[in-house]
């Protein structure tokens, strides 16, 4: 059994490609690590630390992701958790806040704010009829840092190195 869980709720994919990186790069520090689906978590027991992501769409989490924080806030309370999402787009983006809900069970199990990541939004993956109009204007393309996500992710793997 892995001893990093990397899960992450997506509705086009884009935070389950960055799930994907920040596994990778926690592995280069010689992690074992699970990718999941948070839909797909039914408890966080077998790992030592957990690291969860979802899209932000109109401010609100993935419900999915916001399932699995509440089913396991006890478990997540033992041990090291990261939160991230993705989904700011366009030209300027600002770090966004997390749904208050977020950042109740956040504080409970003693995790930082979540991290904020650029989303992307094409016309090919665009799910909705919101969403594909949106891919025909000026927020359309790939937001992604992959330095700035790979970066994280290298905090994280050294912060559990040093917990060792």
């Amino acid at each position: 059994m892995a001893e990093i869980l990397v899960a992450y709720a997506t509705k086009s994919g884009s935070t389950r490609e960055i799930a994907e990186v920040i596994a990778e790069q926690i592995r280069h520090a010689s992690h074992e690590v699970t990718v999941l689906d948070a839909a797909d978590v039914r408890s966080v027991e077998p790992y030592k630390a957990v690291v969860l992501g979802s899209a932000l769409y109109a401010g609100r989490w993935r419900r999915e992701a916001v399932k699995l924080l509440m089913r396991n806030e006890k478990l997540l309370a033992r041990r090291p958790v990261w939160l991230f999402h993705s989904g700011p787009i366009g030209p300027q983006q600002v770090p966004q806040r997390a749904p208050r809900k977020v950042r109740e069970i956040a504080a409970r199990i003693g995790a930082d704010e979540p991290a904020t990541f650029g989303g992307r939004l094409t016309s090919e993956t665009a799910v909705g009829f919101i969403a594909k109009k949106m891919a025909g204007s000026s927020l359309a393309g790939d937001f992604r840092d992959w330095d700035d996500i790979r970066l994280w992710a290298y905090l994280i793997s050294e912060r559990l190195v040093a917990a060792r």
